[in-house]
């Protein structure tokens, strides 16, 4: 039997982001145009824990900034 293959790490700005959704991945490699590392950092945290793209990204900008 062949063994299911192991998903690569997606990293945005050295952040591994592969634990969200596709769609998610490429909204943020996007965004990272605009943004720090501390920023994704903070947004990918929270999208993790359930919060949306646009209410992570305001609370990221309130906590760690641009």
């Amino acid at each position: 039997m062949k063994k299911p293959a192991k998903k690569k790490a997606v990293t945005v700005k050295g952040v591994d982001v592969s634990k969200l959704t596709t769609r998610q991945q490429n909204t943020m490699k996007k965004h990272s145009e605009h943004h720090t590392k501390k920023h994704i950092q903070e947004m990918t945290r929270l999208m993790q824990n359930g919060t949306s793209f646009t209410e992570s990204h305001k609370k990221a900008q309130r906590q760690v900034g641009r």
